[in-house]
């Protein structure tokens, strides 16, 4: 595992259980679901076998999420850049995605789960749009986790979108420039209405937001782990909270004596 800047952290001892302080629980965690392709190059297995493992990934930390009270979970699942993979690994991936939305739904309800998503999704395939539609629809009044699921989604293109937005408003004499601050700006990203993100996890040893809530993220705490995501797990994500809990998180501030 490693830290911020690159260290390896000390390994969890088998067996062992991080500590978690249940009144801290951090109640939006972003996760950047990278470490697939690599997983399946491991195990000489095609990327798509990579990406099904995922998946099951998925299920297992949206449960652990339901289980220690997270509110909110974004899941980097396809990002602006990823259009750029072979054709058929990104018609897989879409695939994928309406398979695991149609096969999911019900027992996601079912467990009170309310599907988002943010992005550009006009670019998607009609068949993914339509399902990712049907499922928020379905559950929109459900109270438990909120999982927005990142599609075809950048942190500059969503920057750049809410600024053509607001120079509309402006254009239209509905927005003045000096009513524009942080709290504002918000109000035209695609995260419009959801909490800043504490945590940001990324799997698979690579040191990077990768265009990720950049925005958002601006004073989440990182945590960086060499597992690849179809083998990270619940005791995974149980640490990495253990780990932020464990932050001075000052805001720019100093620390209370």
């Amino acid at each position: 595992m490693f830290n911020f800047f690159g260290k390896k952290q000390d390994e969890v001892p088998k067996g062992s259980e991080p500590s978690l302080d249940m009144g801290r629980i951090p109640g939006h965690i972003g996760i950047i679901m990278d470490g697939n392709g690599r997983w399946a190059k491991q195990r000489n297995l095609p990327r798509t076998m990579g990406h099904r493992a995922g998946v099951e990934t998925i299920r297992r930390i949206l449960k652990e999420c339901e289980r220690l009270g997270v509110k909110h979970l974004t899941l980097y699942a396809f990002s602006t850049e990823n259009w750029k993979r072979p054709q058929d690994e990104v018609g897989a991936l879409m695939t994928l995605l309406v398979e695991y939305l149609k096969g999911e739904i019900s027992e996601l309800h079912r467990n009170n789960v309310a599907i988002d998503f943010i992005g550009n999704i006009s670019k998607l395939p009609e068949a993914a749009r339509t399902a990712l539609v049907d499922a928020k629809e379905k559950t929109k009044g459900n109270t438990g986790v909120r999982m927005h699921l990142a599609l075809n989604y950048g942190g500059r293109e969503e920057i750049i979108s809410a600024v053509r937005k607001l120079m509309d408003e402006a254009a239209n004499g509905n927005v003045s420039s000096e009513s524009i601050d942080e709290e504002k700006f918000k109000d035209y990203l695609y995260t419009s209405g959801i909490p800043d993100p504490e945590l940001i996890i990324r799997p698979s040893g690579e040191l990077r937001l990768s265009n990720f809530l950049l925005y958002q993220g601006a004073y989440s705490e990182l945590w960086f782990s060499s597992i690849n995501w179809p083998d990270f797990a619940e005791k995974d994500l149980r640490q990495a909270i253990s780990d932020y809990q464990a932050r001075d998180r000052r805001f720019g501030g100093i620390k209370n004596e």
